[in-house]
Parts: structure tokens; sequence; C-alpha cells
């Protein structure tokens, strides 16, 4: 039996990429038993995954801001202290970087392996924590493909790139509760209106128009997501509407939110972590795409749209933009419509 070691902490979508090589790599290696490191934001969507043995979280960030004060100093230290001693605490065969930064080169670092493998050439002198280097990958390949190929690597044959997530318990507690708040002849279209970067944003105004219309045009109950410090912008975009719509931002779980995106009729989102999950879930995904590239980072299988621009200047893979964010800002409500599937 080998012990595997996943280290992939973040983000959202980029876990929910990974979920398909998890997959492949345990029916490479049946008998192996694989244990993930996560930190906390994504952690909920592998809790109580079938193929994850141990779930270690780290939460990274709480224990930076736990550190920086004098009064909780030593709670940060004591929970930085037993998360080491739990990643010690067993020796693996072999521990895999699927996220390539310093932050998964320092959990590498300290993790008790033989074999520790990820791609040569990876952001932040991460691969110096490495023994055993895969060629640089292509980055213009979709990410999903690339972990894939990790798993090819360790004897996968033909890995599929579709992923089971485990959410039968969330899809009966989501269609409860559409069942009480939308009509049995509305189609459901879920609107993710936020994202990390201000550049994947689009405005405001057009995705309170784009919910009026699929409400008046497409018989649409209209639901927004969003984590609960997106409330407020959504609130606004709400206040700008002239039917009624709902806010589930922060009302929903992860696996919740992949039920809800798997359930709807359409899940209309900016290019962030919802996107991956929604489409690992096996919703149909809308996605509205300016400075990144589809083609590396889009809904990866069958079934989904991409709405952009591809202006000159698109991609560019910056957070702000010294123009005027035309490549989100120029997507118009017509842009969307005309690619409703329905």
């Amino acid at each position: 039996m080998e012990r595997i070691l996943i280290i992939k902490l973040s983000a959202i979508g980029d876990v929910v990429q990974t979920l398909p090589a998890l997959e492949a790599i345990k029916r490479a290696l049946p008998d192996s038993r694989i244990d993930w490191v996560v930190e906390e934001a994504a952690a909920g969507i592998l809790e109580g995954h079938p193929l994850i043995d141990r779930l270690l979280v780290s939460r990274r960030k709480t224990w930076f801001r736990l550190l920086k004060r004098p009064n909780t100093f030593l709670q940060g230290s004591r929970e930085l202290k037993n998360f080491i001693s739990e990643l010690k605490k067993v020796r693996y065969d072999m521990a895999i970087d699927f996220q390539g930064l310093l932050k998964s080169g320092i959990v590498m670092g300290l993790a008790r392996a033989d074999r520790k493998i990820g791609y040569a050439g990876s952001r932040e002198f991460s691969s110096l924590f490495l023994n055993e280097r895969l060629p640089a990958y292509d980055i213009e390949r979709h990410a999903l493909e690339r972990y894939l190929d990790i798993a090819r690597y360790l004897g996968a044959v033909d890995p599929s790139s579709v992923c089971v997530l485990p959410i039968d318990l969330e899809k009966k507690l989501i269609r409860e509760r559409l069942s009480i708040a939308v009509s049995k002849n509305e189609r459901i279209v879920v609107l993710n209106p936020m994202a990390r970067w201000q550049t994947k944003l689009w405005p405001e105004e057009k995705f309170s128009q784009l919910a009026d219309r699929l409400i008046s045009e497409r018989r649409a109950a209209v639901i927004f997501t969003g984590s609960t410090n997106d409330r407020e912008v959504i609130d606004r975009i709400m206040g700008m509407m002239k039917r009624r719509a709902l806010n589930w931002a922060g009302d929903t779980t992860l696996k919740e939110l992949a039920a809800l995106a798997s359930i709807a009729d359409l899940f209309i989102t900016t290019d962030t972590g919802p996107m991956h999950l929604a489409a690992a879930a096996g919703g149909r995904v809308l996605a509205l795409f300016g400075p990144t590239a589809p083609w590396r980072t889009g809904p990866f299988g069958s079934g989904h749209k991409v709405v952009r621009k591809g202006l000159d200047c698109s991609p560019c893979y910056q957070r702000s933009c010294r123009i005027d964010g035309r490549c989100m800002t120029s997507l118009s409500v017509d842009d969307v419509m005309d690619h409703l599937p329905f």
C-alpha cells in the first residue's frame, strides 16, 4: 500500500480542477491511501470525499493574522505547530505538489516523503523542494490537463476529465429549498457576478439588466450567489432591477453551491472558482471572460459557452487595467443573451 500526499492548497477553482487527477491516481494505484493538504477556503469541497483518507487543513492566512498580534501570538504558534506535527505524522511514499508556489513548496519541504514530485520551472522557486521533476509544462494548456499529466506520469491510462462530487445530500436540500422559492414553470438561472480580480468583473448595471431580461424574456427565476462579503454588491445590483430576484450569497456551502449549479438550467458567471465548481458538478456554464484565457482556465467539458470580445489587449492577465477595462465593459447584455441555450 502506497501512502500519497497531494498538496493543492487553493483556490477553489484550482482544487476542483485537481479532482480528476485524484480519481485517475486512485484508479492507477487502487491500493493507495491518499491524504490532501488544502487551505480552509477550499476545504469544504473535499470534506467527506470518499477517495481522501485524511484531509489536512492549512489555516495559513488565519495563522498569519494571529501571529501578528501579541495577544494571539501563542494561539497562532500552537495551531501552526499542531499542523506541522500532523503533517509529519505520516511517512509518505510520494508527495505531489499540484500548486507550484512557494507556499506549497514549504509544505513539501516539511512533509516526510521519499518521492517529492512536481513540475520543473514552477513559480516562486517551488521546484527547489522537489526531488523528482517533470518537464516544465506548457502554460497555454488547460490547467486541468496539466494536472492530469501528473496522473499520467504516475501510471494513469486515458484519465478522465470528469470527476464525482459527493453532493447527493446537498442536492436534496437544494431541491427542497427551490421548491419553496421557485415556481415549477420557471427556468432556474444562477448569476455569480463576483471575482477576486477587479478586471474580471462585469459592470453591476449590466448584471441587473441581464437579470431583468432573463426574468421577462426567458421566464427565469434568477438566483444570485457569492460569499457573505458579496451580499452588499448583489443587493446593489438587485436594487437596480425592475423585477424580483433571490440573493443567496453567503447562504450556501460550497457543496450546496455545486448542487444548485447541477440542478439549475444555467450558471452565468465571471472567471472565478464557482465557475469550475459548477462545471465539475455537471452544470451548464456560461462564462464571461476578459483579461484571462478560456483555453487555459475556462469551464472544462462540453456544453459550456464562453462570451468574450477577444480584443488585441486580451488576455493580459492583469489584476488592474491602465485603460478602462474594456475587455469586460464592452461585453453587452445582448452579447450574453445571444449565447443563451434557451
